[in-house]
């Protein structure tokens, strides 16, 4: 094992500002998510002796701080016509209960009564998978008005739609992994499931309700003229029909006895991923304010923001003098044996392909043949090992040009694509800075199944860089237009770059990504190693892992 990195002498008080605004804006956001359908709604609940969503949260973990929220930016800036909705009307995330690990995923009532847009769907299956792959407990916390009826068509009848979080019920259910719901609102119609076919179900008195169809749709359908406590309430369905298995009184009583019922699990065996005692990291966390620039242009060295995120003196390179461009290694998060695959920013050696001659040169991010080759071969050992993986994403793509594509670029980058893809230990990965291209499949993006993947507010993600895209899109645009024979000038062109630039741009933000859940949530870096942490906590409860395989890799 080795130290890296160095103390800083000062903070440049211009990146530091630039992180303050751009910190500044992302916990704006967040607060402004975090008030749900507004104070008016909020109050309304009260009113009717309810918690809020975020408030039952809270009130069901062991300490509220504990909490980390995933999809906070689900929805976000998507349904602008239909009023918004925050969070994708639902509040989920990782925490403890009872000293258990736990899904938490809570509908919130004060965004459209909890109704399901599309997002919403996307979001509570994400947080099934999470449960299912990892073995971890989900409670479900269940206030709902059902599907939103003007956007049906794009939640009912897919695959991953509506209809897949009551198959995802049974499945896990099936691979015994603990379900528990509580009936806190309105649940009805398809939504009427997902309580009824967990484990166990509790029902609030006076506000809990379940039914296949509400009082309106009954009296249409059959004529008949009822009430939603005797259609469905909690007396109905704890005394009479025996869906559901506890009748609580209050929002209080059913979270404690959530709370009970969980601290009564009994113990099961873990896949064992290695922990010793946890380090800070040698340097300050904050530095990483002064080391990473905002616009992911400038050159620095990664061993630096390695040496903020690991444990102090636990950092072993692999093959540290070749393959410059992406740093492999072993280290510690929190205690936790992890191997590290990152991109390089600093100017380094780099080979273009296993023809070509070593050239010195900025590696920006760049991914070369003998960088992907020992990545690869890296992936592959921390398989043998059983060693979890975290991908530090800061990627502009593979090496391009004849050089690169002569000594084999695409060979070796499908070597590494093949070693994630095919790797059966955890993978987490952090989008730092750029993730552009076939980088983001090879440092594991979001199809190459990630336990988690986060992003700093200085990611971004697209095809390729926003320069790049926005000249080719005006080439494209030129040529059309000089078709057509309205062959615009110079002015003309630059207008147009600006404007291709500025839509480009925003489809690469991190909100945008975090808004469609490509990302699972946007972080501030200083808690980089609280989040990877609690991932393998979390990945751990799997003791189960299937033989690594590398099919068609060729070495």
């Amino acid at each position: 094992m080795a130290s890296i990195g160095t103390p800083m002498t000062g903070m440049n008080p211009e990146s530091s500002g630039a992180w303050a605004a751009l910190l500044e804006t992302w916990s704006s956001r967040a607060r402004e998510i975090s008030a749900g359908g507004g104070e008016k709604r909020i109050r309304r609940e009260h009113e009717r002796g309810k918690m809020t969503a975020r408030e039952r949260v809270a009130a069901l973990l062991d300490t509220a701080d504990d909490f980390l929220e995933i999809g906070t930016f689900a929805g976000y800036g998507m349904y602008g016509d239909e009023g918004g909705c925050p969070a994708g009307g639902t509040v989920m995330g990782l925490g403890h209960v009872s000293g258990r690990l736990c899904m938490v995923v809570a509908n919130d009532a004060t965004v459209k009564a909890g109704a399901w847009f599309p997002i919403t769907a996307k979001k509570n299956l994400r947080a099934q998978e999470i449960a299912l792959e990892n073995h971890l407990p989900i409670i479900y916390l269940v206030d709902s008005a059902g599907v939103f009826l003007p956007m049906q068509d794009e939640i009912f009848p897919d695959r991953d739609h509506f209809g897949r979080i009551f198959r995802n019920n049974a499945v896990l259910s099936a691979r015994g992994v603990p379900q528990i719901a509580a009936i806190m609102g309105s649940c009805v119609a398809g939504g009427a499931y997902l309580p009824i076919m967990s484990d166990e179900a509790l029902i609030v008195e006076g506000t809990g309700s379940v039914f296949l169809a509400g009082p309106f749709l009954v009296r249409a359908a059959i004529g008949e003229d009822v009430d939603s406590e005797t259609l469905g309430g909690a007396a109905t369905h704890s005394r009479i029909s025996g869906v559901t298995d506890y009748e609580m009184p209050d929002d209080t009583t059913c979270l404690e006895t959530i709370r009970d019922l969980v601290s009564r699990f009994g113990a099961r065996p873990l896949a064992g991923f290695e922990r010793s005692e946890p380090a800070e990291p040698a340097f300050p966390v904050e530095d990483l304010f002064g080391l990473v620039p905002v616009e992911g242009h400038a050159a620095f060295d990664t061993h630096e923001v390695l040496a903020r995120i690991i444990d102090a003196d636990s950092w072993t390179e692999y093959k540290a003098g070749y393959g410059q461009t992406l740093l492999t290694g072993y280290a510690r998060i929190d205690g936790w044996s992890v191997g590290i695959v990152a991109n390089q920013r600093k100017t380094v050696k780099a080979r273009a392909g296993r023809k070509a001659h070593t050239d010195e040169m900025q590696a920006g991010g760049v991914i070369y043949s003998d960088s992907a080759d020992k990545a690869a071969r890296f992936i592959m050992v921390c398989n043998q090992k059983r060693i979890p993986l975290v991908f530090l994403q800061d990627v502009t793509g593979f090496m391009v040009g004849t050089r690169a594509e002569q000594g084999g670029i695409i060979k070796d980058g499908a070597k590494m694509v093949n070693a994630v893809a095919n790797s059966v230990v955890p993978k987490f990965t952090v989008v730092t800075g750029n993730s552009f291209g076939a980088g983001n499949y090879a440092m594991c993006g979001r199809a190459y199944d990630p336990r988690l993947m986060l992003a700093w507010p200085t990611a971004r993600i697209a095809v390729m860089g926003g320069n790049q895209a926005a000249e080719t899109l005006l080439q494209i645009q030129v040529a059309k237009l000089s078709r057509q024979g309205m062959e615009p000038d110079r002015l003309k062109q630059d207008e147009l770059l600006r404007s291709i630039r500025a839509r480009y741009e925003e489809t690469t933000s991190p909100y945008y990504a975090a808004a469609r859940m490509w990302v699972d949530e946007i972080i501030d870096p200083t808690v980089t190693r609280r989040w990877i942490s609690t991932g393998i906590e979390m990945a751990d409860h799997n003791p189960h892992m299937e033989p690594f395989r590398t099919g068609a890799l060729q070495t």
